[in-house]
């Protein structure tokens, strides 16, 4: 089972390249986030035409996760929205599970977690509750001892060299020390890094801004990743970055991450 994960930063101006990549890589699952569009705008059918079933939790204009799955995989238990804040209504999170004959199944969430900046304030204090949430709702989820990956764009960097300048992040909210330590206490549950598990050396980012030529001069960041329970990680075949789909005309500035499990 290859599960992917892509912020496309607005899923109408990027759906060629979406509809391109699912036929060139075909994955099994993808999981997409920064869609920003409400459900009824998705292109639903163009993406059910290559082959897969779709379900999102948009919203207009900001935020917006996805799953979609490829047939003859199938996927039940749907859950759109993260527990544990009945007021929160941004669209961050969405699960299920996916299942196949012959396919042991898999627990996957797409996941968009805050941003955060300006830190400190209102933006900041909501990143670090809504990561609160998640590493409560993983811990539930591990107890069932499920395969599990939650995969996403998490807008953190976990260490320095995940960063190709650390020292111009210091002050972000994506890398700041409690950021940092939260990430950690996520992976204390029990996750694997899924790409760090396969590719442990530095420069390999899945974000580039837009601004000041950071793609030419690969002045990257790695904040996409695939968190594997260890049911999951058993399964763990291989970990890759997409990354020539940031050089297309229009790209969004992240790139797929893509890891391959075993049928188990």
């Amino acid at each position: 089972m290859r599960i992917t994960t892509w912020n496309v930063n607005s899923i109408k101006q990027r759906v060629g390249h979406l509809l391109g990549f699912l036929d060139e890589a075909k994955p099994d699952v993808v999981c997409l986030q920064e869609l920003k569009c409400q459900d009824a705008s998705f292109p639903r059918a163009e993406i059910e035409a290559a082959g897969y079933a779709v379900e999102t939790l948009g919203q207009k204009a900001y935020n917006g996760v996805a799953l979609l799955v490829r047939a003859p995989l199938q996927y039940t238990q749907l859950l759109r929205g993260l527990p544990g804040d009945a007021e929160d209504e941004q669209a961050r999170y969405i699960e299920a599970l996916v299942h196949g004959e012959g396919t042991a199944p898999v627990r996957i969430a797409s996941i968009y977690l805050p941003n955060g900046n300006p830190a400190p304030g209102p933006k900041y204090s909501y990143k670090l509750a809504f990561m609160a949430r998640l590493r409560a709702h993983a811990r539930a989820l591990m107890a069932t001892e499920e395969a599990l990956v939650l995969a996403g764009d998490f807008n953190v960097i976990p260490e320095p060299e995940d960063a190709a300048d650390p020292t111009a992040w210091t002050q972000d909210a994506l890398f700041l020390p409690e950021t940092r330590r939260a990430f950690r206490a996520l992976l204390a549950e029990g996750f694997t890094d899924g790409l760090r598990a396969c590719e442990p050396s530095a420069g390999l980012y899945t974000f580039w801004d837009y601004q000041a030529g950071c793609w030419p001069r690969n002045q990257g960041i790695r904040i996409d990743h695939l968190l594997l329970s260890p049911q999951a990680a058993d399964r763990l075949v291989s970990a890759s970055v997409q990354r020539h789909l940031r050089g297309l005309e229009k790209p969004s500035d992240h790139v797929p991450v893509t890891v391959e499990l075993s049928d188990g």
